[in-house]
């Protein structure tokens, strides 16, 4: 039996519209009106689903885009929903059906264009009866659920007929149900039965001999609202192809207009309508089909659907959702569980971050192409004493070493560096003077882009234990590559590795010869798999959730390099330094070339060390 997901709560994908003049229309309708409405407060009722479970804190963005986001109280409701993309194919290519929610108080949702979709009901259950091709195990385990999953293939259907007047249905001769295969009567009961207060669609599909056609629905997507959010939503999305013959009429209630609309055109923000983060993200995902039946095929080809859960957090922009695809999302996840919107999806020069009861960051105001956001500046420290040790400086920059010893939350009594380049270490001798602390690290080497300045009480040991606190220590661990003097520290009460520029968050470290070493680089990343970590603080970006895992990806992309540095040799070789760039780093702007050149002398001297290589008179190629 498949697991339930680690993951509850979604965006909720729904969108309106209105039909446009000028495109195929269908020949009739078997519309409804929801019956589910509270008439008092005109309010749905939503009832928890049982195959909806809470999972560890995780953040996803249901709001509309257009509107400002208000963090709310986290709320433990979570509200299992499907919602249907219904796709056919127009004038222009494929179209896709969205229909508008009605202007509504307290309702994110309100007047923005969504799919036909709603939470799950008790009555889908009782549908089950009714579904064909597709039984509740098999569509719990499409959505590695352990039970009940059936009940969203069939609450995508029954909005849909509900909100927009289509039915995915078979009649009892087999076929898709046509308009033709009802009489007017017939009709006017199924569109009765599922109106407030009408005996609903199970009852009609057992009167008419209706099967609902489940197997016509493909698995496209999982997502959940973030916690942060009044409502939580775990909503999973299908496709399907438009029945033939029936046309798409919104209810006049909910839904107040509709339209057919290629995907490209309505998730373009210049489009003009109002939509959640959530819908516009998935309408992206289906804008390159060009007919709805590519469409439908290649969604029924997805397996090991990931949950997708955008996070709250706050930045230049104001708060927005941030996708697990961008750089904070791990960060955000770890220091705003609850969804309060106080974490930031981009770094601030100046300002402090808590990222732990014993871990506070500040990022210098040296942003550039080879330092990404800034060198980050950490203070490690705590406990009855509360002493604090600084990891990395930073740059000779008065600001910055004004803004460090305004966020130590006590005195500085360590001051401790990775390397020694111009953007980590020349501010110790300001911030020692400012607080008397014991400089260490090692010594700089000889050579272009180094801190010689710099000087040390004694240079640190690999294995060597600097006890900041009772429950704060931090291990040395010497990594040679980037910088023949590098270090890392590990924080072992909390499995934490601050990297300097050894690991770096969104691309490759430099390795610049003679003191960067290509292979001490690769050794050195090979040794941290030996070590426990769970989290990566780099010197320049957020941090790094799944530490081995991203150690592993970066040693793949460095091989991955020399294998083509090799096959470069091999096809052009000899050949100067200059003729290998462009084949061996075609991926990189040529304005980066210079750049990339040191890293490329790298690979080559490797080579050359591995008996892979030769080179005579400024010409390599393989040995």
């Amino acid at each position: 039996m498949p697991k339930a997901q680690l993951c509850t709560g979604a965006g909720h994908a729904e969108i309106p519209g209105a039909e446009r003049t000028g495109q195929r229309r269908y020949t009739m309708s078997l519309h409804a009106t929801k019956h589910r409405t509270n008439p008092s407060t005109g309010a749905r009722p939503v009832l928890p689903h049982p195959a909806a479970r809470p999972g560890p804190r995780a953040d996803t963005m249901t709001t509309t885009e257009t509107t400002p986001i208000q963090a709310a109280k986290p709320s433990t409701l979570l509200r299992a929903a499907a919602s249907l993309l219904v796709v056919r194919d127009g004038p222009q290519g494929m179209e896709v059906l969205l229909v508008r929610r009605v202007e509504r108080a307290n309702d994110r949702s309100s007047g923005a264009y969504v799919f036909p979709g709603g939470t799950l009901d008790p009555q889908d259950q009782a549908l089950h009866l009714h579904a064909a091709g597709l039984d509740d195990a098999a569509a719990s385990e499409r959505l590695n659920l352990p039970a009940n999953g059936l009940d969203f293939y069939l609450a995508a259907v029954r909005e849909c007929f509900e909100e927009a007047g289509l039915l995915l249905a078979y009649h009892r001769d087999g076929e898709m149900l046509a308009p033709d295969h009802l009489d007017a009567g017939q009709q006017d009961f199924l569109r009765q039965a599922v109106q407030r207060g009408g005996p609903g669609l199970a009852h009609a599909c057992a009167e008419l001999g209706l099967r609902l056609a489940a197997d016509r629905l493909a698995y496209h997507s999982y997502w959940l609202t973030p916690p942060g959010l009044p409502k939580r939503f775990d909503t999973r999305f299908f496709v399907a192809i438009a029945p033939s013959g029936q046309v798409a009429i919104h209810d006049g209630m909910e839904i107040v207009e509709h339209r057919w609309i290629r995907p490209g055109e309505a998730a373009d923000p210049d489009s003009g309508l109002p939509m959640m983060h959530v819908t516009r993200r998935t309408l992206q995902s289906i804008a390159h089909f060009e007919t709805a039946q590519d469409c439908f095929a290649s969604t029924s080809q997805l397996r090991d659907i990931a949950c997708i859960m955008p996070r709250l957090a706050k930045g230049a922009a104001g708060v927005r959702p941030v996708m697990p695809n961008e750089s904070s999302y791990a960060e955000i996840g770890r220091i705003d569980p609850d969804g309060k919107a106080h974490a930031r999806y981009e770094l601030a020069p100046g300002e402090p971050v808590q990222l732990s009861g014993r871990v506070w960051r500040v990022t210098a105001n040296n942003g550039s192409v080879m330092t990404g956001p800034g060198t980050n500046t950490y203070l490690v420290g705590g406990g009855a004493r509360n002493e604090w040790a600084v990891i990395d400086p930073g740059p000779d920059d008065a600001a910055h070493v004004q803004a460090v010893l305004a966020a130590a939350p006590g005195p500085i009594r360590w001051i401790v560096v990775t390397h020694t380049h111009m953007d980590h270490s020349p501010a110790a001798p300001a911030l020692q003077a400012a607080t008397g602390a014991t400089v260490l690290g090692r010594a700089a080497p000889p050579t272009q882009w180094q801190d010689t300045g710099f000087a040390a009480a004694r240079d640190l040991q690999h294995g060597e234990r600097i006890a900041i606190g009772d429950d704060c220590t931090l291990r040395v661990i010497h990594t040679p590559g980037h910088a023949s003097n590098h270090l890392c520290y590990l924080l072992e009460e909390e499995k934490t590795l601050f990297t300097g520029d050894h690991v770096m968050q969104g691309s490759t470290v430099v390795i610049a010869p003679p003191d960067g070493d290509m292979r001490a680089y690769i050794d050195s990343l090979a040794a941290l798999q030996e070590e426990d970590l769970e989290w990566l603080a780099p010197g320049h970006g957020f941090l790094i959730a799944r530490p081995q895992e991203a150690i592993r990806l970066l040693m793949r992309h460095r091989l991955h390099r020399e294998a083509k540095v090799v096959n470069a040799l091999r096809d052009l070789g000899p050949a100067p330094i200059e003729a290998l760039l462009p084949r061996v780093y075609d991926d990189v702007p040529e304005r980066m070339y210079p750049v990339a050149q040191r890293s490329l002398l790298a690979h080559l001297l490797k080579l050359v060390a591995d008996g892979k290589a030769v080179e005579a008179d400024g010409r390599w190629q393989t040995a």
